[in-house]
């Protein structure tokens, strides 16, 4: 059944848009903003630069269990109201992270973004069901979900600067300024009738979605644990810390690229799910690249940012353009949830992992052949997908019994 935009005033139609895009970045912000500024939290602090990884963990820890409810509570809401409560959560953290004292005090309160970060993907992937055409859907999944890479590219071109100015702890008030100020314009969402935003009923596990669960741990690990400690490993091979957070911002440049090219083409595509595993294997040549990386050659560190940013970050993208348009995954708002439940799983166990062994190692670059291995296993896992998908996919709520639907 063909969905069309409800009579929405015109200022709607750059709200909406907006509202989705800074959705989906400001609730990843945490993690963008800890890696462009690593090198001085970690001087500011006193604490080692495996310990970062330990400031995330608490946020996707509780991302990924919130994310198992996150569809009940966005039904429970309303779209609207969720997308209220996902700005004031993460205003409220940044808001205490700048005013508490020493590193033990950030870490339950870093806490307050995985509320954000769980209710991220379900609320967006909702208000785009509901309010946007579905010829327009697969656009505007990519938009949305490159607005994570916008958080990126902001916290490696911005917050360096603005750190130099009025410190970390500054920057991080600065943020809490803007996140309050999105709860305004969340609120001022039109509210669709209730018998549009009706709750449905929760997603059943199957195969097709426990093998897209399983790629999204696997994507998230490589992510979390790439961009966290990307800055101190381009810093030890002796570029600048400008330098390095020219980095992330590269990572997020082309991690905006890729999710708006590829997600409409893999809408196009019979099956989005070799598209994955395509992109899994380039970026897990592009972390190959990053291990051949040295003093001499930084160069082959920039191409490899450029790589993963390109392949990896678009495969978060594809996987929710999948939930949007096949029914088989389930109740959109709940398979949702569950997805985003296991990529926050991997964004949460990545970095620890990766500083287990770079504390083995003692070199940040040497995580990359853990790394490596996680994508070879997620490649294997969407091969897989392809075979238990098997049939072109449906659009959400469609059934193949009712002849009306299809």
């Amino acid at each position: 059944m063909t969905r069309f935009l409800p009579d929405l005033p015109a200022s709607s139609d750059v709200m909406l848009p907006s509202l989705l895009i800074l959705g989906m970045a400001l609730p990843m912000l945490l993690l963008y903003a800890v890696a462009a500024l690593g090198p001085l939290l970690v001087h500011d602090l006193a604490i080692a630069p495996a310990a970062l990884g330990y400031l995330t963990l608490n946020a996707f820890a509780v991302a990924a269990v919130l994310s198992l409810r996150a569809g009940a509570l966005l039904d429970r809401l309303g779209p609207r109201s969720t997308l209220c409560l996902l700005f004031a959560s993460v205003a409220l953290m940044f808001a205490l992270m700048a005013v508490l004292p020493g590193f033990c005090s950030l870490l339950p309160v870093a806490a307050l973004a995985g509320l954000a970060q769980a209710l991220a993907n379900p609320v967006t992937n909702q208000l785009i069901a509901q309010r946007v055409r579905l010829s327009q859907q697969a656009f505007m999944v990519g938009l949305k979900q490159s607005g994570v890479q916008l958080a990126a590219l902001f916290a490696g071109l911005v917050l360096p600067g603005c750190a130099r100015l009025v410190g970390w702890r500054g920057a991080f008030l600065l943020m809490a300024a803007l996140a309050a100020w999105l709860v305004c314009c969340a609120w001022r969402l039109p509210a669709l009738p209730l018998a549009i935003a009706r709750p449905l009923p929760p997603a059943a596990m199957n195969r097709p979605l426990a093998l897209l669960m399983a790629i999204q741990c696997c994507v998230g690990m490589v992510l979390s644990s790439f961009v966290l400690f990307l800055p101190l490993h381009a810093v030890g091979l002796g570029l600048s810390a400008t330098s390095a957070g020219g980095m992330v911002a590269l990572f997020g440049a082309m991690g905006m690229l890729s999710r708006l090219v590829l997600t409409p083409l893999g809408a196009r595509l019979a099956e989005e799910a070799l598209l994955l595993a395509g992109l899994l294997l380039v970026s897990a040549l592009s972390i190959a690249l990053s291990l051949r990386a040295d003093a001499g050659s930084p160069g082959l560190l920039w191409l490899a940012v450029a790589g993963v940013g390109l392949s990896a970050v678009a495969t978060n993208a594809l996987a929710m353009g999948m939930l949007v348009r096949d029914s088989r995954f389930g109740a959109l708002a709940h398979a949702s949830g569950r997805v985003s439940a296991a990529f926050f799983t991997g964004m949460a166990l990545g970095p620890v992992c990766s500083g287990l062994l770079i504390r083995h190692r003692g070199d940040p670059g040497q995580a990359g052949w853990g790394l490596l291995l996680v994508l070879l296993l997620a490649t294997g896992l969407s091969l897989w997908l392809v075979r238990a998908r098997g049939r072109p996919a449906l659009a959400p709520g469609v059934d193949d019994a009712d002849p009306d639907q299809s």
